[in-house]
């Protein structure tokens, strides 16, 4: 069954029926202790209780409903990372309207299509996205919206808000928010069609974190991922209330390394692409140091110690957990594939990456890693709000995921074609492929819509040769695609490490090619000088060569 990591579980969690009660019920069992710890505009340290929480989101909230925003209203969000970002997204879905988080760094085009499409009835912007709410406002097809700036004015928003409570409004804390209420429209990326709105009920979100944190379950954290994303929702913003735990909101990846060891976090959650710069970055400063073979002889003597059962991983590896905070023992990750090198190498370390898999429309987490059950190289089980299968498996047993559960959405806003495009029956067709194993374990292979179809009617996942090639030490970046009937690996490649990288790559693939099967060959080589564009998740933009 793969292996076994020490339980961190919490199996007896009970499922939350809505955000509020998560909320509520969260702030009561977390009271006076700190919750957030985050930096202001003018760079100074606060520190939030549940308590404070709780008051800030009331005013808010009781401010919004005052304004007319009750009974379902649409509330869009357009910012960077922040606290006040935090806060109003709780006291939208408190005050029982529908939240509307949308991606900062879209441009302004697609931004003003979203609200338009979505028909929003408000819109909460941060101070960096001002002029460009002056320019919705002059668009004639824009909805009349409420404005809220909440860099700017947020002080007097607590306040106007919080006159209201003392004058005995009760009306947030009374605003009836039921299961199946709509709870989030949250816009796909729309990376190769025009995004769609994702319709969430609060049982999808909140059986999803139940779920979740039964799977696994962690301490004090720090969180980087965007606010708008749904991973940050289950591995963050509610799951603080569900474990009564803290986290740092960083100020951003610029300074990941002394946030670590500021504020010392057990966990986080993160894409691969953390992973992979932190562990590529202790073997480089190893390198540096001229530590390189002290640290090899470690892993042999570290990895014969676990044949005979005996861990004393964190022990050998002390000043590499130091410089991660001294803490670190589980990083969370999802959102692309993982090379199954990095997972290993930290779990030398003593720091073990849980791999998973989701889907905005699943709220988002289908799958995970855990603990108790654990495979290299998958990204886990189910967890206990959906099941999985595959469809249509090939010899290899690989077919399309579908999945089904009380975490998949209820459909796209105002899109009933592609809404019944992405069902069959009660059966999400996520448009991913995979396989599941023996044990139950699914492994990833990659997506639907990017197969490659050669002439002799095989089909080759670009993700899978991907994942390979991207294990080749001097490989910074690959991506793959079909070309004139022909395999491309565009490959972006690590030569600051290695300066022979160019004379040396085509070698690599040609011991590539050699261990793949014919239909599977690279028949064409590009490298670039700089980084492939990026998507705002970090992955790399598919379609740029399109």
């Amino acid at each position: 069954m793969g292996k076994k990591h020490s339980n961190m579980g919490n199996a007896n969690l009970p499922t939350y029926q809505t955000l509020k009660e998560i909320i509520v019920k969260g702030t009561e069992a977390g009271g006076d202790k700190r919750q957030y710890v985050f930096l202001d505009k003018n760079k100074k340290e606060c520190i939030r209780s549940f308590n404070d929480t709780w008051a800030e989101m009331s005013a808010l909230g009781t401010l919004f409903i005052n304004k007319g925003l009750n009974g379902k209203k649409k509330i869009a969000i357009i910012g960077e990372n922040c606290y006040e970002w935090m806060i109003a997204y709780y006291a939208t879905l408190v005050s029982g309207n529908i939240t509307v988080p949308m991606d900062c760094k879209l441009p302004a085009e697609d931004l003003a299509d979203q609200l338009i499409r979505c028909g929003c009835d408000a819109l909460i912007i941060t101070k960096k996205f001002v002029t460009m709410a002056e320019d919705f406002k002059k668009n004639p097809q824009m909805p009349e919206m409420l404005y809220f700036n909440i860099s700017d004015e947020y002080e007097d928003y607590l306040a106007e808000g919080q006159k209201l409570l003392d004058a005995g409004d009760t009306s947030f804390a009374d605003a009836e928010v039921r299961p199946d209420d709509l709870a989030c429209i949250a816009y796909t990326s729309g990376t190769t069609a025009k995004s769609k709105g994702v319709m969430l009920t609060h049982f999808n979100i909140s059986s999803n974190c139940s779920s979740s944190c039964r799977a696994l379950s962690g301490r004090h954290a720090i969180g980087f991922l965007p606010l708008n994303h749904t991973y940050s929702w289950v591995s963050a913003l509610f799951s603080s209330y569900i474990l009564s735990e803290w986290g740092y909101l960083c100020d951003g990846l610029g300074n990941i390394q002394g946030d670590l060891k500021k504020y010392q976090p057990y966990n986080f959650s993160g894409v691969p692409l953390v992973v992979e710069t932190i562990y590529k970055r202790i073997w480089k400063t190893a390198r540096k140091t001229g530590k390189e073979e002290i640290l090899k002889k470690g892993l042999k003597i570290s990895r014969f110690l676990m044949k005979l059962g005996i861990d004393r991983r964190r022990k050998i590896f002390k000043t590499i957990i130091d410089n991660l905070g001294g803490n670190l023992n589980m990083i969370v990750c999802g959102a692309a594939n993982l090379d199954p090198k990095h997972e290993q190498g930290m779990h030398d370390f003593g720091i073990e990456i849980y791999n998973g898999y989701g889907l905005t429309e699943c709220s988002p987490a289908v799958t995970c890693n855990r603990p108790d059950k654990f495979k290299f190289g998958s990204v886990g089980t189910p967890l206990d709000c959906c099941e999985i299968k595959i469809v249509n498996p090939d010899e290899d047993g690989v077919g399309e995921i579908y999945v089904k559960g009380t975490n998949v959405m209820q459909g796209y806003y105002n899109d009933p074609e592609a809404t019944a495009a992405a069902f069959d029956g009660e059966w999400f067709k996520t448009g991913d492929h995979g396989r599941i194993d023996e044990d139950g374990f699914l492994f990833m292979v990659g997506r639907k819509k990017n197969l490659i179809c050669l002439s002799n009617g095989k089909n080759v996942s670009p993700e899978e040769l991907e994942d390979r090639l991207a294990r080749i030490d001097f490989v910074k970046e690959v991506l793959v695609y079909e070309e004139d009937g022909k395999i491309v690996a565009e490959f972006f490649l690590d030569e600051e490490e290695f300066p022979d990288a160019r004379a040396r790559i085509k070698g690599a693939v040609d011991e590539f090619n050699a261990n793949m099967p014919n239909f599977k060959n690279i028949n064409k080589i590009k490298l670039r000088d700089e980084e492939f564009p990026k998507t705002t998740t970090l992955k790399i933009a598919r379609k740029y060569n399109k």
